[in-house]
């Protein structure tokens, strides 16, 4: 299993807290990784979740909050392993919106992803394979 796999699964049920607290579980993937100015936990956290586990492997990782950046990260695949970056579109193909996460395995047009602020918290759920954006896979 990839380094950044095990330190993902590490965090898994980490949860956003809704309303006036912050969960300093979340708060630390923004902080640790130079986003200091971000001050709430309902801030989208996709992407700082990957870059906090990126971070912590060793592994380059972006600093915006933009989950598409991780399109330009790492080397392209077809086939995905475990544990490579899968990317998403939100909202429409054309828009910055996005998410990013861990590729867990297909089953039918069904992508399971290991990924934060899934339910606003670190979870493995389905995505449909119509919003894929493209897989990455990353190297030291």
């Amino acid at each position: 299993m990839n380094e950044m796999l095990k330190i993902a699964l590490s965090q898994y049920g980490i949860s956003e807290i809704t309303g006036g607290a912050d969960s300093p579980e979340v708060m630390k993937y923004f902080h640790e990784t130079g986003r200091t100015w971000v001050d709430h936990d309902e801030t989208p956290w996709c992407d700082a979740f990957l870059d906090w586990c990126a971070m912590k492997a060793g592994y380059k990782f972006s600093k915006g909050l933009n989950a598409r950046g991780w399109l330009i990260e790492g080397v392209e695949v077809c086939r995905p392993s475990i544990g490579d970056i899968v990317v998403f579109w939100r909202k429409s193909l054309d828009s910055v919106y996005g998410h990013v996460g861990l590729f867990i395995r297909q089953h039918g047009s069904s992508i399971w992803v290991l990924g934060g602020n899934q339910s606003d918290s670190v979870c493995i759920k389905p995505y449909t394979e119509k919003q894929l954006l493209g897989y990455r896979r990353l190297f030291k």
